[in-house]
């Protein structure tokens, strides 16, 4: 018995010793303690977020558009749907863009940064701040962000329980979950 406490004090202090130092036998991503991932040396600073418009419809022609995304893009009709901007290539030919779970590769020429960042994105929980009267307050995932430039907003349809609701709401009509 006291072979399987001295055992257990051991194993008790290695695990204390991991969480204090920082040190973990699970690889560089799991890290213990006050600090964040871009507070380690050598890790990058995430870039800013930049959302904007790719104003494309089948009239442009398919260039703007990578050939392995094309069906794709045009099955998503982009027009008024605000993308995330992922990345761009060394000789700034493609675009890198996410919309929900979907890469597109696109050329720059079309895509229009937006100034004011959208208070929500994908994948983001959200619950409705006032449901209608008789009605259960909804909770869901962000799947749709729609940018209407004449009022520079976006607005959001969510997937509850694995189904996409109907309703477009305001993004005060939303709060994060």
């Amino acid at each position: 018995m006291a072979l399987a406490h001295t055992h257990l004090g051991r194993r008790m202090l290695s695990k204390r010793h991991e969480f204090a130092s920082g040190v973990s036998n699970l690889g560089p991503w799991a890290v213990y303690g006050p600090f964040t991932i871009c507070d380690l040396p050598g890790m990058p600073r995430p870039k800013p977020l930049i959302h904007g418009l790719y104003g494309w419809t089948p009239a442009y022609g398919f260039r703007y558009v990578h050939p392995a995304n094309r069906r794709a893009f045009e099955v998503l009709e982009p027009v008024g749907k605000l993308f995330e901007k992922v990345s761009e290539d060394e000789e700034n030919e493609w675009l890198t863009l996410r919309y929900d779970e979907q890469q597109f590769l696109v050329r720059p020429e079309l895509f229009q940064e937006i100034q004011r960042k959208p208070p929500f994105s994908f994948g983001d929980e959200v619950e409705e701040i006032t449901p209608a009267p008789g009605q259960y307050r909804r909770f869901g995932l962000v799947s749709d962000v729609y940018w209407n430039e004449a009022t520079d907003q976006a607005t959001y349809q969510i997937v509850e329980r694995k189904r996409k609701l109907p309703r477009v709401y305001q993004a005060d009509e939303l709060r994060l979950g």
